[in-house]
C-alpha cells in the first residue's frame, strides 16, 4: 500500500479496496433487509423487500467473485470497513417499518452514487461490474414505490420521514468523507494536487445535492 498514487499497482489497490467496501456493504444490505422484513405491515410487503435483501446477496456474490479473480481475499477487503459500516447502522436504527424503508432508499441511492463516481476513475471492467451493481434499478424503484404509498396513506408521515431522510443522509455523507480520507480510495482523484478534504467535501456536497433531488421528488425537504 506505500506505492506512489501513479505506480501501477495503484488502479489495482484502489478497484480492491472499492469493491472490498461495496461487498461488505451488500452483505450487510442482506442481513439488514431480511431482518427488517419481518416488521412489514403486509406479507406482501415482507415479500418484497425479502426479495431485494436476496437482490443484495447476488450483488455481494459477483463482488465476491470479482475479487477472487483479481487475487484478493475478499475478506480481507471487506475487514478495513467492517467496524465503521457496523457503527453507522448502529447509529441508524430505524423505529419501524417506515424509517426502514427510507433508511434502505436513502443508503442504497447515496452509496450507489458514491461508488459509481470514485468507479469512473478504475479500468473498463471494473466500471462495468460497479455499474452493474450499484446504478439505479428494480429495487430501488420498488423502494421508491413503497414511500410514495406510505405517503399518500398517511400524509401526517412526511414530517417524520423527512427528518428521518435528513439525519440518514447526514450520517451517510460523513461516512463517505471518512471512507474517502481513511483508505486511499480517492488517489486516482487526487493526482492534479490539492486538498484532499476539499476534494472530498466537493464530493460529499455533489452527492447530497443529488439526494436532495430525490427526496423532492418524493415531496420531501431534504
Amino acid at each position: 500500500m506505500g506505492t506512489s498514487p501513479d505506480a501501477p499497482a495503484s488502479a489495482g489497490q484502489l478497484a480492491s479496496q472499492l469493491l472490498g467496501a461495496m461487498a461488505y456493504g451488500e452483505l450487510s444490505a442482506f442481513g439488514r433487509l431480511s431482518t427488517d422484513s419481518r416488521y412489514a405491515p403486509t406479507l406482501h410487503d415482507r415479500a418484497v423487500l425479502a426479495k431485494i435483501a436476496v437482490g443484495a446477496y447476488g450483488n455481494f456474490a459477483l463482488l465476491n467473485g470479482r475479487l477472487s479473480e483479481m487475487g484478493t481475499d475478499p475478506e480481507e477487503a471487506m475487514l478495513p470497513f467492517q467496524r465503521a459500516f457496523d457503527h453507522f447502522h448502529e447509529r441508524t436504527r430505524p423505529g419501524d417499518w417506515f424509517e426502514s424503508v427510507m433508511k434502505a432508499y436513502v443508503i442504497d441511492t447515496v452509496s450507489s452514487d458514491f461508488y459509481r463516481t470514485i468507479a469512473g476513475f478504475l479500468d473498463p471492467g471494473t466500471q462495468r461490474l460497479v455499474e452493474q451493481v450499484a446504478s439505479p434499478d428494480q429495487a430501488t424503484e420498488v423502494l421508491r414505490v413503497l414511500l410514495r404509498r406510505a405517503l399518500s396513506d398517511d400524509p401526517r408521515l412526511a414530517s417524520r420521514l423527512a427528518l428521518w431522510g435528513r439525519r440518514l443522509v447526514g450520517e451517510a455523507l460523513t461516512q463517505a468523507q471518512r471512507t474517502g480520507l481513511e483508505h486511499p480510495l480517492l488517489g486516482p482523484l487526487l493526482r492534479g494536487g490539492g486538498d484532499a478534504r476539499a476534494k472530498v467535501r466537493r464530493l460529499t456536497g455533489e452527492l447530497a445535492e443529488k439526494h436532495a433531488h430525490r427526496m423532492a421528488g418524493l415531496g420531501l425537504a431534504a
